[in-house]
């Protein structure tokens, strides 16, 4: 009973947001329910703004509101000449939050860090399998196990990282979700209680907030962490509201149930952007959405499958029915503000009658597959079963019987990693760090295969050249291997690029200090409301 009492007050706080002596209560109507809180196990931006992006600080950060990377929770760091050692100076006096479930006794050290990452880098480390089918995807993916050779304790506020290679954009790897800092005393607790799982239920952290409760698909709710190392949060209190549909999301903004929303319809930005109540922040997206054929299964293992399907795709259509027009066709698999863009690789044009005869040719007759639709919105694709439908129909033109096929988030983002996946699933990417790595080895590399690379795609020269540029440090150098690897990308055809968004968010006028962030993640510390 007690706990129901806790969701139900959470309830009410959402809904009841002004009284001049409540606590300050800011409502996020947030799109969807995280798959856990442990952040190093997922990729998913909605797992990352309930856990990283609140509850969690990192060695380095991201400035809000940019790609740079400033101090975090170590207040320097330095690197050796060679480029393989790399050596932080920890920040003293941080402490972790003192919960009802848990209670420090010492304030953050380097056996966190050393935790925090051994237990992706390890085997044979505490927690390496403290949740069933746990496989660290995003270290993984970017090849942390090959490239980190040791971590060491120097002293009690002192870590040394020592690298097996060069790695140009080790330090802004380092500011990303799954770098989140863990409590290894917690940890502790938890394991000699027999509670290791709760490790992602009940997260403990040092960043602006911590946690208090989680009704699965309805609420979470946060409270400011009192000796947070950046100075208190203005706001008492921080609720996230889990609204699935981005209709009931903008009722609720309007009717003063939330104050901010991510992921308006399309077609309703411009009412938005004309409400007096409401203040409208935009910027074009660091991202890209995709079809991700799987490239293990036949007969999508030929390209000229491939190349076929995603000519038979009309992404004019596409970016006018789905995205309303506030959208780019995409042509390669990173962004165009992004640096190493290749804009002489020619996109597959939109022609069915050739894609008809590149079929026939392949020896591709009668073909039935799947077609994965997201169950939510994200920033990359506004509505993923209206493109799913459109992408039936084109491919219904050239021959192509397609059955659209859905889960729950959490399902759909596991299920689809699956070597074994069937058809082609539609997904996305926003950049967690603004290099070209992020998007180029982390969603096609071959160490990501089984993991974030949906298209199962090993190809051992585009894997070569993103692996080589990862070790130079001139970013003229790394480019020029980029935009190799996009060729190759393009002509092998793994996935059918389709979008580019401008990203859009609404917000009441009372709300201050919110700033979006260009690689796409939702965080409130330093926000506060108006009086």
């Amino acid at each position: 009973m007690k706990m129901k009492l806790t969701f139900a007050a959470a309830l009410m706080a959402a809904t009841a947001m002004s009284s001049a002596a409540a606590a300050k209560t800011l409502v996020y109507c947030s799109e969807g329910s995280p798959e856990g809180f442990d952040p190093a196990l997922y990729t998913a931006g909605t797992t990352f703004d309930a856990s990283s992006k609140a509850v969690y600080n990192r060695l380095v950060q991201f400035e809000p509101g940019t790609t740079n990377t400033v101090p975090g929770l170590a207040e320097s760091w330095e690197v050796s000449d060679d480029g393989l050692e790399i050596t932080f100076h920890l920040r003293e006096g941080v402490q972790f939050h003192s919960t009802n479930f848990f209670t420090p006794t010492r304030e953050f050290n380097a056996d966190d860090v050393l935790f925090s990452f051994n237990r992706q880098l390890q085997e044979d480390a505490p927690f390496h399998d403290y949740v069933s089918g746990a496989s660290w995807e995003y270290f993984n993916a970017m090849s942390m196990p090959d490239l980190i050779e040791s971590i060491e304790k120097v002293d009690d506020m002192t870590v040394k990282f020592t690298l097996t290679r060069p790695e140009a954009p080790f330090i802004a790897n380092l500011a990303m979700d799954f770098a989140s800092i863990m409590s290894k005393e917690y940890a502790d607790q938890l394991a000699e209680a027999g509670n290791e799982g709760n490790l992602n239920q009940q997260p403990i952290g040092t960043g602006p907030f911590q946690f208090v409760a989680y009704q699965p698909d309805a609420v979470i709710r946060y409270q400011a962490h009192e000796n947070y190392w950046n100075g208190r949060q203005p706001i008492d209190d921080l609720v996230f509201s889990i609204t699935t549909e981005a209709s009931v999301r903008q009722q609720k903004l309007l009717a003063g149930e939330c104050h901010i929303m991510p992921y308006p319809n399309p077609a309703d930005v411009e009412s938005l952007e004309e409400n007096s109540d409401i203040t409208l922040m935009q910027q074009e997206g660091l991202n890209v959405g995709y079809l991700a054929y799987n490239t293990q299964q036949e007969p999508f293992d030929q390209k000229e499958v491939r190349k076929a399907l995603n000519m038979a795709i009309n992404k004019e259509a596409i970016i006018e029915a789905v995205f309303q027009g506030s959208g780019q066709i995409a042509k390669n698999p990173i962004p165009p503000t992004m640096w190493s863009y290749n804009d002489a690789v020619e996109d597959d044009p939109y022609d069915p009658d050739a894609a008809r005869e590149m079929l026939e040719e392949a020896g591709v007759t009668d073909l039935s597959m799947r077609v994965w639709a997201m169950p939510v919105q994200r920033p990359y694709n506004p509505n993923a079963r209206r493109m799913a439908e459109l992408i039936q129909e084109d491919f219904s033109n050239v021959g192509v019987d397609v059955e659209i096929v859905s889960y729950e988030w959490g399902e759909y983002l596991e299920r689809s990693k699956e070597e074994d996946r069937d058809g082609a699933v539609l997904l996305g990417w926003t950049g967690d760090n603004g290099d070209p790595d992020n998007f180029l080895a982390v969603l096609l590399g071959c160490d990501a295969v089984g993991g974030a690379n949906r298209a199962q795609w090993c190809n051992e020269e585009f894997n070569d050249l993103v692996q080589e540029a990862k070790t130079l440090q001139s970013q003229e150098e790394r480019a020029e291997l980029y935009e190799q690897a996009q060729v190759i990308f393009k002509e092998e055809a793994p996935w059918a690029t389709i979008a580019h968004s401008t990203v859009f968010m609404p917000m009441r006028n009372e709300v201050e200090g919110y700033k979006m962030d260009p690689l796409g993640g939702h965080a409130f510390e330093g926000v506060d409301l108006a009086e």
